[in-house]
This record gives structure tokens, C-alpha cells and sequence, in this order.
């Protein structure tokens, strides 16, 4: 099998592994009782939460461990909501994961929407004209929802330059860094945001696991009761091994930047490949993007077919965001960027991560291109 679906989750890395295991044979541990083995296992969780502080440039302190990136953009959106008591207006990007814009919805105050360029990446002139004329007596705080990579895409967002024109407004910046993580250098003070989503699994950590870095200072209410973990702002017993592999994957060495941004010279070298043998349209082809990941369409061959193709001939990808629903259907992110029906309902993923070898690269083309000849190629020969 040849997977090239890391966007939606990676294969677990050994030092997770090691690290869950460790955490594991603990027995049975709740750090939350104050007995040895409550201890101990405190004691894993606050090694993980330096471990995780560390990677992206913050203070231990200033990161609540959650169940992944979907509850981090939760409490992140609706727990900055409450701290405002819902004086604020959220402005959330066009191509933001489902995770935010339906935490967004449900947050209880206006949702507004930041456009994007057809390159793929938020309209900052559109933004700052907006932020010019906010009327704060109205609105309220403007709140910001900006992904540093797009999962579907892979194209890097100007998250700095965005959160520089919020901060300016007195406003506030959330920003889901799920996908860069481990892929691109990722630092809160350097981005200038007050909130940043994790999660484990997309770095090869555990499924399971999440964190929520947020500027100290900034506005959060817990969104969930219970017995007051996390400083109170996430209730719930903290899942000691998950949380164990996740610290254990972010150190520099682990992480590997650098192995990861050698990727694209395979990724462009496949791309060019697909263009000139397939006919293909890469998303984002001038865009900054994630060394790992490939979005491209030809229309006329269905994004689902093309999945089931590829399954049957070994190759695991993905159309869309896989991790949304599960099923296939038309990227709202091209269309965001202003692509036809027919270059959106064509467009799947393609994406590498640590554990990927030169001839993935190969092997997916060649399976892409076998499935296209059966289909649309053979009309055009």
C-alpha cells in the first residue's frame, strides 16, 4: 500500500509509540489523585505540556491539552466569544475547516466572512479595508479565524500579516495551525496571534490528542463543565498516554523540518509529471505551500472516482477534507478561490509526511495516470 494521505492523519512515529507505552505500563493512573501514581502520571502530562510550550515558542503554562484539533478551535472561538461576554463580531476565512466555521456558527454572534484571492490565500486589502470602518459599538471585538495551511490545498496563509491588521483594530486573532505544524516553523510570537490549535495525529502523534496554546492575558472561558482540569478551562481526566506520544514527537529532531521541506523537490517533480502526461491543473501551483501536499484536478474525472480508483490500485488519498465527513463532495475551497464546477468537483489530494520514500511519488502518479487512461485520457488520444 502507498499512502499519501498525511493531511489526514500520519503513521505514528516510533518515539510516540515508546513514549504511550512507558505512560501505559504506569497502570491504571488519573493525574488528577494526589496518591504516587497520580502523581506520576501528573508528572507525564506537565513533561508533555513543556514539551509542546517549547516547539512553538511558548510558555508551558499557556497550553490546555484537549482531544485534538476540533475541540482546541472550539474553545479557542466560542471560549473567546464568552470572554467577551458576546461583544464580538467573528470575521472567519473562506476556506477555514469545517471545525471552525461550525464552531463559529454555533458560537452565538455574527459571522462574517474574510474572502480569499484566487491564489488561494485571505484578501488582506479586503480585511484591512473592512477593519477601517468597524464600527466596535456595533460589532464588537473583531475575532479573526485563519488556518496557517490549508488542509485541502497546502497553501501557507499570510497569518502574521493578517493578525498585525486585527491586533491594530483591537481585535483578535485564532488561528488553526493543525496542518503546519511539523511542516513549517511554527511560532506564536513571531505569528502575533492570541490563539493557536494543535493536534497530535497530523505529526505523527496519537489520534486522541490536541492543545490549545492562548496568549496570556487573552479573553477564554471554559465552553465544557466538569472537574475543573486544565486550569478549569477544559474538564475532563487529561488522556495520559496521547498526551505522552504528543510531547514526544515535538522536539526539533523529531519534528524534522528539514527532512519535511526536502519533500517538494519529489512533489513538484511529480506535479510535472501528472501536467504534462495527465493534463492535470495543480491548485495553488504559485502559491507558498506545504512541501508535502498536492492538490490537483482534471475535469471531467470525478474526484470520487479518481479515490476509488487509486484505492483499488493501492494508493490511499483523499478528496477534500477527508476528516470532515468521510465522503467525497465538491471542494468549497476552490470554490472559494474561485474555481469552476468542474475543477472543483474534480480536485483530490495528495499528501507525504516523515514516513514517505522517493518512489511513493513515482507510484501515485503511475496509478494516477493508469486510472485516467481507463477514463478520460482515452478521449483525448
Amino acid at each position: 500500500m502507498i499512502y499519501a494521505d498525511y493531511n489526514a492523519t500520519a503513521p505514528l512515529k516510533p518515539q510516540a509509540r515508546e513514549a504511550m507505552l512507558a505512560a501505559l505500563d504506569l497502570g491504571p493512573v488519573n493525574p488528577s489523585s494526589v496518591h504516587s501514581a497520580g502523581r506520576a502520571a501528573r508528572a507525564i502530562v506537565e513533561k508533555a505540556r513543556g514539551q509542546v510550550g517549547a516547539a512553538i515558542g511558548s510558555r508551558a503554562e499557556d497550553i490546555v491539552f484537549t482531544s485534538g484539533g476540533t475541540e482546541s478551535l472550539a474553545l479557542a472561538i466560542q471560549g473567546a466569544v464568552a470572554g467577551l461576554n458576546g461583544a464580538a463580531t467573528l470575521i472567519v476565512s473562506a476556506i477555514e475547516h469545517d471545525a471552525a466555521t461550525k464552531a463559529a456558527a454555533h458560537s452565538g454572534v455574527p459571522v462574517e466572512t474574510a474572502y480569499v484571492l484566487p491564489i488561494g490565500q485571505v484578501d488582506l486589502d479586503d480585511l484591512r479595508s473592512r477593519l477601517a470602518s468597524w464600527d466596535r459599538a456595533l460589532k464588537g471585538t473583531p475575532i479573526l479565524v485563519l488556518m496557517l495551511a490549508n488542509n485541502e490545498t497546502g497553501i501557507l496563509q499570510p497569518v502574521a500579516e493578517a493578525a498585525a491588521l486585527i491586533r491594530e483594530a483591537g481585535g483578535l486573532t485564532v488561528c488553526d495551525a493543525v496542518q503546519g505544524l511539523g511542516k513549517v516553523a511554527v511560532n506564536v510570537a513571531l505569528l502575533g496571534v492570541d490563539y493557536l490549535a494543535l493536534s497530535a495525529h497530523k505529526v505523527g502523534g496519537p489520534q486522541g490528542a490536541g492543545a490549545l496554546w492562548h496568549r496570556a492575558g487573552a479573553p477564554l472561558k471554559a465552553v465544557q463543565y466538569g472537574g475543573g482540569q486544565e486550569r478549569g478551562l477544559r474538564s475532563g481526566t487529561e488522556n495520559v498516554a496521547a498526551i505522552a506520544g504528543f510531547g514526544a514527537v515535538m522536539s526539533p529532531n523529531v519534528l524534522n523540518l528539514t527532512q519535511y521541506g526536502s519533500l517538494s523537490t519529489l512533489r513538484d517533480t511529480m506535479e510535472a509529471r501528472l501536467k504534462s502526461e495527465g493534463g492535470v491543473t495543480v491548485i495553488g501551483e504559485g502559491s507558498p505551500r506545504l512541501a508535502g501536499v498536492s492538490c490537483f484536478a482534471r475535469p471531467g474525472f470525478r474526484a470520487e472516482t479518481q479515490v476509488m480508483a487509486l484505492d483499488l490500485a493501492g494508493v490511499c488519498i483523499s478528496a477534500g477534507s477527508a476528516c470532515s465527513s468521510g465522503k467525497v463532495k465538491r471542494s468549497l475551497v476552490l470554490m472559494a478561490m474561485g474555481a469552476d464546477d468542474a475543477l472543483a468537483e474534480s480536485a483530490i489530494r495528495t499528501s507525504f509526511g516523515w514516513n514517505s520514500r522517493p518512489e511513493d511519488f513515482t507510484r501515485v502518479a503511475d496509478a494516477w495516470i493508469e486510472a485516467a487512461r481507463r477514463t478520460v485520457l482515452k478521449e483525448t488520444v
